[in-house]
């Protein structure tokens, strides 16, 4: 429960509580809003306390099984803070202009991609060297402009399992194309939103960067969390693996030890009775013409 308390106290200094003007809110956010205030909705902290610890659990199952989370925050207050913690777990991200079809039309987008990357990759080894400077420069502003687009899902090789938005208003094209993908949505909601149009809502203040950053590394701690869990039952599978190749080898060995055993033993108890024999043959012999002499 302390840890509860913390957390809220944590939501309440970073203004999380704050909703919209009572004019321009979405009535389907009222379980969500705790009072009214000046003119402005209060949103539950406990609400999204439980909300934040939901989605955190099930981002992190997502991460744990090995799929990819795309983190959206194409508002100004979000950019940062959307792509430093997006790259701290090594996920794609969009925080520029989410460009129209971006999931629906995925295989033109990873074009896209390509062609910047192979792009980059000219401009490195030097395979533009003939080129002009002129053809050169536009080639460069040209990767830049994609860059900074396409930047942050170049690692992405397919559609992602899940979508994590800052502001679901915002980015409501995003959000239709995973709807229509049946992709897994979770979102900051404020009290302007409704909440029923993503899967996992986070009642929240969606334009107070201090806010939006508590969020965003509370969701990020917990899909660091289901990484590291996936890279230790990785590792303990390796380790099984290799105790069960070990234990393989020796028990091969030990075989071979025994076959060869086996037949050292044969060997040498015959070899024994062998030499037993004509040990005896050659003293009766002596034996028997000695006695013949005597």
């Amino acid at each position: 429960m302390e840890n509860n308390t913390s957390l809220q106290q944590q939501l309440l200094e970073a203004g999380v509580h704050f909703g919209h003007l009572k004019k321009k809110w979405n009535p389907k956010m009222l379980p969500y809003i705790f009072a009214e205030k000046k003119g402005i909705h209060i949103i539950d902290l406990n609400k999204t306390v439980e909300c934040l610890q939901e989605t955190a659990a099930a981002l992190k199952q997502i991460a744990r099984s090995g799929k990819k989370i795309l983190f959206v925050g194409t508002k100004k207050q979000a950019k940062d803070i959307v792509s430093e913690s997006a790259k701290k777990v090594n996920m794609p991200y969009v925080t520029e202009r989410w460009l129209g079809g971006m999931l629906t039309n995925f295989n033109t987008v990873r074009k896209s991609v390509k062609k910047m990357q192979s792009i980059e990759k000219m401009l490195g080894d030097g395979s533009f060297d003939s080129i002009t400077k002129k053809e050169r420069l536009t080639l460069s502003r040209d990767k830049d402009k994609m860059e900074k687009v396409l930047g942050g899902i170049a690692q992405l090789g397919r559609v992602p399992a899940a979508l994590f938005l800052v502001d679901i208003g915002h980015e409501h094209i995003a959000l239709a194309e995973a709807k229509r993908l049946d992709i897994s949505t979770f979102g900051v909601v404020d009290t302007n939103c409704d909440p029923n149009k993503v899967d996992f809502a986070i009642p929240g203040n969606d334009d107070a960067t201090k806010s939006i950053a508590i969020i965003v590394n509370y969701i990020t701690a917990a899909i660091a969390e289901g990484l590291a869990e996936r890279q230790a039952a990785k590792d303990e599978e390796t380790d099984d693996v290799a105790d069960d190749e070990k234990e393989r080898k020796a028990a091969k060995l030990q075989a071979e030890a025994e076959a060869e055993g086996g037949r050292g033993g044969r060997g040498g108890r015959g070899g024994g009775a062998g030499a037993g024999q004509r040990r005896r043959t050659p003293a009766g012999g002596g034996r028997g013409p000695g006695g013949a002499r005597r």
